[in-house]
């Protein structure tokens, strides 16, 4: 695993360096730019420009340099559920935030990292690939360096990271799945709070009933967006909020916080074409939950 560099020997001749980046890991534009412009991109160990050709047996080389965070190491015991040259992917516990809202914080899930790339004697910033809030639990994806997330924020961007989420929701419903297609925007003089409305964002939900209980159900939901509350949003929308949520529902005595879990996310791996998976196993709270509701 080498998270500081790529390289790509070359097998055939009179390709330029930009379209082998292209062909084989799908760099943009942007990224490869910024990438010569650094001095970074080199080829049989020698500084190199995009439109350099390239021959057979070539060693074409792209550096990812050394970077400065702006955030404080905290040592933590994180849950790490995948990782590998250019992603990190954490289950991040409830009521921790991603990253710390002041420069002051030291005990968000940046801090962690920060903590844990300074182990791996990686120097790099912190880039998110999804945020979560700070009462939700589960899958966080993490990029190492400037290619993995620009990757992965190109799949964001064109909805092909897949985002499943579960969550313990008031009632039962009549449809066991369905699709909500309703925009979402800030409610007028509202500075947090989201709310159905025409001049919001395009939002697609998707939920499928997992298992139902005493009045109330589990559901897996697939996010073809990623808006802010979505879920939360959607389901209080259609009259079935998120249990413990008490800006969109309300109190519970069954968890202390909403009742969201972000379960799955699938993407295409960064340098193999295969279809990454990374789950983050169910919370013992909501284990909690399904004891004490049956």
């Amino acid at each position: 695993m080498n998270e500081d560099r790529i390289e790509i020997y070359i097998e055939k001749h009179g390709d330029k360096i930009r379209k082998v980046l292209v062909e084989k890991f799908d760099f943009s534009n942007r990224l490869m730019n910024k990438l010569e412009e650094e001095g970074n991109i080199y080829l049989n160990d020698k500084k190199a420009s995009l439109d350099k050709n390239t021959y057979i047996d070539d060693v074409l080389r792209v550096d990812f340099r050394d970077e400065d965070n702006i955030y404080k190491e905290n040592k933590m015991n994180l849950k790490i559920l995948y990782e590998d040259e250019d992603i990190l992917g954490i289950n991040k516990p409830p009521f921790m935030l991603v990253h710390p809202s002041k420069d002051d914080r030291s005990d968000t899930l940046a801090n962690g990292v920060v903590w844990y790339f300074k182990e791996k004697g990686l120097k790099r910033k912190i880039r998110f690939i999804n945020r979560l809030d700070m009462n939700t639990s589960g899958v966080v994806l993490i990029a190492k360096n400037s290619f993995g997330h620009s990757r992965l924020m190109k799949e964001m961007n064109n909805n092909i990271v897949v985002k499943k989420y579960l969550a313990f929701v008031e009632g039962t419903f009549n449809k066991k799945e369905d699709t909500i297609d309703l925009p979402i925007g800030l409610l007028e003089g509202e500075n947090i709070k989201r709310a159905v409305i025409k001049s919001g964002d395009y939002s697609i939900s998707k939920y499928r009933v997992v298992e139902e209980y005493n009045n109330i159900t589990l559901v897996e939901i697939e996010i073809e967006t990623g808006r802010t509350h979505q879920i939360r949003v959607h389901m209080s929308h259609i009259g079935h909020p998120v249990i413990g949520d008490e800006l969109y529902g309300r109190k519970s005595k069954l968890i202390n916080r909403q009742a969201l879990h972000c379960s799955e996310m699938n993407f295409k791996g960064t340098r193999r074409k295969e279809i990454i998976t990374v789950k983050a196993p169910i919370p013992e709270d909501f284990k909690k939950i399904m004891e004490e509701s049956r």
